[in-house]
């Protein structure tokens, strides 16, 4: 039996060139992106967001019904995303939006958030 070789239309990867995208660019977004991708997350985002003050832990875990550890992983990760900053008065932590977000970030929160 005879093998019929088929003319080669396109060899892969030779077709068009991708535009390039910084590495650094995607793996902050994709941070970003992961510390918003949670629903108690955004929650307390939006919260703090619209808050006109820094808002205690206490207050986290009595209006969301949620135990203290639980607001705190959740807080924690905002804080590694630099979404949030704190600061401790007695025995509470009271958290805010940080102040230098980027503009980019600020303005993905004001679309976001109503």
């Amino acid at each position: 039996m005879a093998i019929k070789e088929l003319p080669v239309v396109r060899e892969r990867g030779e077709c068009c060139e991708l535009p390039k995208v910084s590495e650094s660019w995607a793996s902050r977004t994709s941070d970003l992106m992961k510390a918003l991708g949670d629903p108690t997350r955004l929650t307390m985002l939006a919260s703090l967001w619209k808050a006109d003050g820094p808002i205690c832990i206490c207050d986290f875990t009595a209006g969301m019904e949620l135990t203290q550890p639980t607001i705190s992983h959740h807080m924690a990760k905002l804080k590694e995303a630099g979404l949030v900053e704190s600061e401790k008065r007695g025995i509470w932590i009271y958290y805010r939006m940080h102040r230098k977000l980027a503009p980019a970030t600020r303005e993905l929160l004001a679309e976001l958030i109503d």
